[in-house]
């Protein structure tokens, strides 16, 4: 007769599994389980049965219960095992071998499990202890808080298993088993720091650097945005040791090939790679699928991520050092390159003309901007990873969080990832923006470094960031304009706009397989122009089209005609229209989110400073400035003179925030999550 706690509530003898009958009898035999041998009251367990106020009869029904879990468990042979349940005055006691129970032979398992000392022995260890797990603790009791914590007591221990048989792969120099494992624990619990940091540490000694301090980076906007809290000493600690690493060349190691046979996807950071080709710089590693694969790298390329082909200054040797004579490996920080990029072959010439022109005697400089959605992260990192042999002395990359929940990044931190990154040890770091700064530029300034920052607020954020080094290139993404940077910088502005008809239909085939699309193009097209063209809403409905395999591209139209619904719609999990318009608006100041308010009253999306004015309530010259403030976020589009136009899905927000008073400013998805089209 065995006992399981594990999962579902269950007695299972050699004939089959016991029938417990209903949660409050299932909650008993629980609690009775998770003190064996020892004698539990009655109150407790008509405490732990009842959230509100407990019924007069309650003391009967539990008496009802046990008496019917002792007749169950001598029908299934409990004397035969030592089983018995007992009554002692107004408690009861059930009286068994521990081991007989599920949760006992876990913690035991994992007591007698060293992952540092004697790995090989802790694997097996370890594995067995977490095969007994067979879904959420405690599944099918009663709701209440002494169940739920019981629960989560359990569930706190299987992940500190989970954790411990990551360090024992570690230790054995399974880095790839490692991350397997962690990977799927960190998705389902993304706040769990030490987790996250096993799953940073052995991504990063399977060379997928990128995908390690991803992982970084998404763990702290979470933690800003759901506690409000900046990572915690076991995740900065991991985040700096791969920096350090990285700089000095060590802890990387050979990922083993992938199956190139299976299917194309896009998944999180730390799932596997695979090939695809692109109409410029040769294979790029994407990736997807589960966890614990990883790409080989074409022959004559580095492993994604990679360092070789690293220079030091600008002829020959290593890459980043801290001016004091240590060397190591160029930085490679980038994120892992766009899933099914597709077009954009005009902005990316753009950025090619921009960034390689060395005959200004400047450094160069470009700014990738447009609306809410419209994929300037995607173009840009796709660009960065096109042109990496362009610098081989790294590529740096800082998510400035210029419209996020949280605060926007501070300087001086930016500057302390790319100094810990470039080699300086920490304690060489200045502690001031203005000197960290100086730092920066004087240890870049004779290398061919690529520097991309995304998502910047302002263009004072910005500045202190920049390189000063002729071969030095700089690409920031904004839904701003940046003005400031194209005044005083020299910045190259590169526009990006909605996708047309064709695009976004290719996108799509991309996404669902062009035969799902091409069996019905007019439904496509029309999903376009629902979408406003714009790259984010596509993959969100794509995404929903995914989910529901039998649905044709009409039905999902038809759905979206709906304007009460289409924003939901255009939604998948944390990425999606209305979270990433909601950053835009966050950013606004009153008057102006005002404006954008009544703008959205327009009948046709068209208007002009004269009727802005009327529906605003505001004088001519305060209407104009805030046209202007509004067009420079991308909120609306100039389209000529006095010939203002704002967008279908922008106008259907706005008018939802009126409506509710704007209380749907709501944590949402930034640029990083939201622009990968």
């Amino acid at each position: 007769m065995e006992f399981s706690l594990l999962g579902p509530i269950a007695v299972t003898t050699g004939s089959g599994e016991l029938s417990l009958g209903p949660a409050k009898r299932r909650s008993v035999l629980a609690l009775l389980l998770l003190q064996p041998n020892t004698t539990v009251p009655l109150e407790q367990l008509i405490d732990s049965l009842w959230e509100e106020e407990p019924p007069e009869h309650a003391r009967t029904v539990v008496q009802g219960h046990v008496s019917r879990l002792r007749a169950t468990l001598a029908e299934g042979g409990a004397e035969a095992y030592g089983i018995e349940l007992t009554t002692h005055g107004s408690a009861y006691l059930l009286r068994l071998p521990e081991e007989l129970i599920d949760a006992h032979r876990f913690g035991e398992l994992v007591a007698l499990a060293r992952p540092e000392a004697a790995p090989a022995d802790a694997v097996p260890l370890l594995r067995e202890a977490l095969g007994l797990w067979r879904g959420p603790a405690l599944t099918g009791t009663v709701t209440s808080p002494p169940f739920a914590a019981a629960a989560h007591a359990l569930e706190e221990r299987r992940l500190t298993a989970v954790e411990a048989l990551g360090r024992a792969h570690g230790a054995l120099g399974e880095h790839e088993q490692a991350a397997a494992i962690l990977y799927s624990a960190a998705v389902n619990h993304p706040l769990r720091e030490g987790l996250i940091a096993g799953l940073m540490r052995a991504l990063f000694r399977t060379g997928r650097q990128s995908d390690a301090l991803e992982w970084f980076h998404r763990t702290r906007r979470l933690l800003n945005e759901e506690l409000g809290v900046d990572p915690g000493e076991r995740l900065r600690e991991a985040y700096e040791e791969i920096l350090r690493a990285e700089a000095a060349g060590a802890g990387r190691q050979p990922s083993r090939p992938a199956d190139t046979t299976r299917g194309a996807g896009d998944g999180p950071a730390g799932a596997p790679s695979f090939h695809v080709k692109h109409g410029q710089g040769g294979r790029v590693p994407l990736q997807g699928g589960a966890a614990g694969d990883a790409v080989e790298a074409p022959a004559g390329e580095p492993a994604a991520g990679g360092a070789s082909g690293a220079r030091g200054g600008t002829e020959g040797g290593s890459a980043a050092g801290d001016g004091s004579g240590r060397t190591g490996a160029a930085p490679r920080l980038l994120p892992r390159p766009p899933a099914r990029f597709l077009a954009r072959e005009e902005q990316l010439g753009a950025l090619t003309e921009a960034l390689t022109d060395r005959t200004t005697g400047e450094s160069p400089l470009a700014v990738v901007a447009g609306p809410a959605g419209v994929g300037k992260t995607a173009c840009a990192v796709q660009w960065a990873h096109l042109h990496a042999d362009a610098f081989p002395d790294g590529q740096l990359f800082a998510d400035l969080r210029g419209f996020g929940e949280g605060d926007e990044a501070a300087p001086a931190e930016i500057l302390r990832d790319f100094l810990l990154a470039l080699g300086t040890p920490p304690e060489r770091v200045p502690g001031s923006a203005q000197a960290a700064s100086a730092l920066f530029r004087s240890l870049v300034a004779d290398r061919r470094l690529l520097v991309v920052l995304d998502n910047a607020r302002s263009s004072a954020q910005v500045r202190p960031l920049l390189p000063g080094g002729l071969h030095c290139a700089t690409v920031v993404t904004s839904r701003s304009r940046l003005d400031g940077l194209v005044a005083t910088d020299c910045a190259r502005p590169v526009g990006l706009q909605a996708l047309g008809h064709e695009e976004g239909a290719a996108l799509l085939g991309a996404m669902l397989g062009p035969e799902r699309v091409a069996e019905d193009p007019a439904a496509a097209r029309e999903l376009v122009d629902l979408c406003d063209g714009l790259p984010l809403a596509l993959r969100a409905a794509a995404a929903q089209l995914t989910a529901r395999p039998r649905w044709r591209l009409a039905r999902l139209a038809a759905a979206l005609r709906d304007e009460r619904r289409r924003l939901a719609l255009l939604s998948a999990e944390d990425t999606g229209m209305a979270a990433a318009l909601r950053m835009s608006v966050a950013r606004l100041s009153a008057d102006d989110a005002r404006l954008l308010s009544a703008l959205a009253t327009s009948a046709d999306g068209h208007l002009n400073a004269s009727v802005a004015a009327a529906l605003a309530g505001y004088d001519p010259e305060r209407t104009q400035d805030g046209l202007d403030r509004l067009a420079e976020m991308h909120l609306v589009d100039e389209e000529a003179t006095d010939v203002y136009t704002i967008s279908t899905l922008t106008q259907l927000f706005a008018r939802d925030e009126r409506g509710e008073g704007g209380k749907g400013r709501r944590s949402g998805a930034g640029e990083e999550s939201g622009e990968r089209g």
